[in-house]
This record gives structure tokens, sequence and C-alpha cells, in this order.
């Protein structure tokens, strides 16, 4: 199987633990059966490989979730990296492009795109595999997955397929309807379109250079911020009239608010926090290294991360998005292909950070024009080359380095240190990067 994960999106909706890097599908808030927690990505992730071992899996994204993707699943992941945001039909022709070109996919296979992001269960990927094969049949150009909804849903589209069957053809789609509308939709026998479908690779490559006009994929990814915004629903699947939809009646969740999310959680509380028994439906997720007390709420979530505080109720919390876009501030923590960061403070002139690297990972040879720094190891042990000299560092050691010193450390073991940026003008442009002196 052949699978596209559409990977989008800051997911303010889940601020604050979601932030421009840290979108939803990052946050670890499932307990798996080992008792870690795990993000949303991983999860999906690891039910792909359950169904299908040997599932080849690519995550189209933009450049700011590269570094996450890599943290989280491991560097062997296929990666379509979209320059800047273009909406789906251009990422979606970038992926099959870079299958078919970097991957080397046949113009035969059949390809399965979906988002990284949905509540499923193992029958949605034997259903994704069903669909990949159906596709591999050639008998329409494209198949949907259709969900049998469950309520009307004024969030979804929808199709109506012209027969009861599995697998029908399309009769047409419906846009996002109001509720009364999307009844009269459910009693046509409609399904809600989630954006899941499947094709032959050959197909969507050659729409792609129809619409685009592109050599091979690094052309395309060169002209890419060039291209015009357009959904893959726009511009492929509304003008084309082969179309099947396999009908899917399994569990199937959108967690895109607070309000859906805590439905999926195995536990009340994540993090330090106390509910006293007077609390009733009530979920609190704490990133924070101090506790939580709730006392009489109901139907209300909790949420303390680095970048703020979220106190609503479940409803509301929906409506979230308007006020998070008035909020203008640094990205607190993030987690990256080396490790992760953590804002401790921010002061006029100075930057205190604490900072985890990996083991076998570190930062790239570089200095800062505009800044001093101070590390501070805490724990672990690695290796730190300061304007060409080498030296091991291991807890309690301090590093010191004045603005124009070249500098860079590698872990060996985990290695976690302090580091305190002084200067008047703090700013993660500053930076010169160098190849190594040795």
């Amino acid at each position: 199987m052949n699978i596209v994960l559409l990977s989008g999106g800051s997911g303010k909706r889940l601020w604050p633990l979601s932030n421009d890097i840290r979108s939803k599908q990052f946050i670890k808030i499932f307990k798996a059966e080992n008792g870690a927690y795990e993000s949303m990505v991983q999860r999906v992730y690891r039910q792909i490989k359950t169904v299908d071992k040997d599932a080849t899996v690519t995550i189209a994204t933009s450049k700011t979730q590269v570094s996450t993707i890599h943290n989280q699943l491991g560097e062997d992941i296929g990666i379509s990296v979209e320059p800047c945001r273009r909406d789906t039909f251009p990422a979606i022709a970038l992926a099959t492009a870079y299958l078919h070109d970097i991957q080397g996919v046949s113009l035969e296979e059949s390809v399965v795109v979906c988002p990284v992001d949905p509540y499923v269960e193992d029958d949605y990927f034997e259903a994704l595999k069903a669909l990949g094969e159906q596709a591999a049949k050639g008998e329409a150009n494209l198949v949907l997955m259709g969900i049998e909804p469950t309520y009307p849903s004024e969030k979804y589209g929808y199709i109506i397929p012209a027969a009861a069957e599995q697998i029908s053809t399309v009769d047409t789609f419906r846009e996002k309807p109001g509720a009364e509308t999307a009844k009269s939709y459910i009693s046509q026998g409609a399904l809600w379109n989630g954006g899941v479908f499947a094709y032959k690779l050959k197909y969507v490559l050659d729409k792609a250079h129809e619409l685009i006009g592109f050599t091979d994929y690094a052309d395309l990814f060169d002209k890419y911020d060039t291209l015009t915004k357009i959904s893959f629903d726009y511009a492929v699947v509304e003008k084309e009239p082969n179309i099947q939809v396999m009908r899917f009646a399994g569990e199937w969740k959108d967690l895109g608010t607070w309000n859906t999310l805590t439905e999926a959680m195995s536990e009340p509380v994540l993090g330090n926090a106390i509910l006293n028994d007077a609390c009733a439906n009530v979920n609190v997720v704490n990133e924070l290294n101090v506790p939580i007390v709730c006392m009489g709420l109901h139907d209300v979530v909790v949420s303390a991360s680095p970048e703020g505080i979220l106190v609503s109720d479940k409803e509301q919390s929906s409506y979230i998005k308007p006020y998070v876009d008035q909020i203008d501030q640094q990205i607190m923590f993030a987690e990256k292909s080396w490790g992760s960061f953590r804002v401790l403070d921010v002061e006029d002139g100075s930057l205190t950070i604490k900072v985890t690297f990996n083991p076998g990972h570190g930062m790239n040879y570089h200095s800062h024009q505009r800044r001093d720094e101070i590390w501070n190891v805490i724990s672990g042990e690695g290796v730190v080359i300061v304007d060409g000299m080498e030296q091991p560092v291991r807890a309690e050691d301090v590093i010191t380095m004045q603005a124009g010193c070249r500098h860079m450390v590698t872990a060996v073991t985990e290695l976690k240190m302090i580091e305190v940026q002084l200067g008047k003008e703090i700013s993660v442009n500053d930076k010169k990067k160098y190849d190594r002196e040795y």
C-alpha cells in the first residue's frame, strides 16, 4: 500500500498545546498499550504498519513540521516537503511526483490519500487497503471513501452515491450544509466526505502535468511558490465523471477541537492535576511543572503549556480560534529532529531555554553576531567544539561563548542543558553556519 498522509495547519483550535510548529497531530495525548503517550501521527503510523508492515508511507507537509515528524517517527519516513502552502491539489501533485521520481513508485500502482489525524481503529486502515486495491482495478479514475454519517454534521461535505451497494458510482457532491439540509442529504443515503481517496499514480500525475505544466519533481518543487492555491476537490474531483465511492461504517472522528479531543482521552487528567469529587466531565492536560487544582467544575477543559493556559466550557472551546489569532508571541516549545527546546524565561536582553538533545544528535557549527551564549550542562554527556577546539562535557560543566564565536555541541547520551542568550537584539535570524574546521 502506498499511502500519502496530508499533514497541515497550525491547529489553533487546540491552543495552548498547539502552535505554528507543533500542530495538533503532534500532541502526545493518547495512551498506548505500553503506558507511554503517543501523538495522533504516531498512532496513525503505528496502525498503518500493523495492518500493512510493508506500506510505503509519505507525509506531505510544510518545512516547519519536518523536524517534529523526524523526532516522532524517525529518519526513515518519506516526506514530501511543501516549500509554502498552496492547498491540497498542489500538495497532492507534489507528493505524487515525489512517489514516482524519488521513491520509484510505478505509474500503475495505486496511491491512497488521507488526513494525518483521524481518530480511528484498525478497521479504517483495512478499508484504506481495500480502497487502494479497488483503485488498482482501474474501474474508476478516483475511488473515494464515503463515511456512514452518525448525525447530520455541518462540518463535512457529502457524497451522494448512485446506489446502496458497498461500492457505487457517485451521483453528486454537496458542499457543507446547514443542519436541516444535512438531514435531507442523509435521507437520500448521503455519506460524509472525509477527504480520503485512492487513484492510480499515473492519473494524478497526468492531471498535474495538464493543470500545472512541469517536467519532473524537482521542477515542480522549484516553481511551487508560483502555483495557484486550489483544493483537490475543486481542481480534480468535481470535474471527474468517472468516480466510485466505497462505504466505511467504522468509528471515525475528526479531533479538531478540545471538545472532541477530550472525548478520546482514556483518562481525565494528563499531567499534574487534582480534581475534587464535585467535578463532572472535566479534562485537564498540564505540561507545566506546577499543579492544577479543579473544584466543582462541570463540562470544562483546562490546558496548560509554556504557550499559555486555557480554561473553557467544552462547547465554547470550539470557538477559540479568533481569540488565539490575537495572541502574538514566540514559540515557547517545539520538538525538533535533534530533540526539543522549551523557553523558560524571556526578558529584555536575555532569553533562557532548556534544550534536550537526543543521543548522537546536536546542532550545526555556527555563530551569532549580536548575542553571547552560556551553556550550563545539567545531565548527560556530549562533545562541544568552540572555535575549532573540541572538549567533552557532562553535568555541571559551563561553556561561555562571546558574539562571533563559532560553536556546536553533539550529544553522546541524552544531553540536557540550560542555554542563556544575552544581547540587545536576540533573533532566530542571527545565525551564520559554517563547515566544521577539521
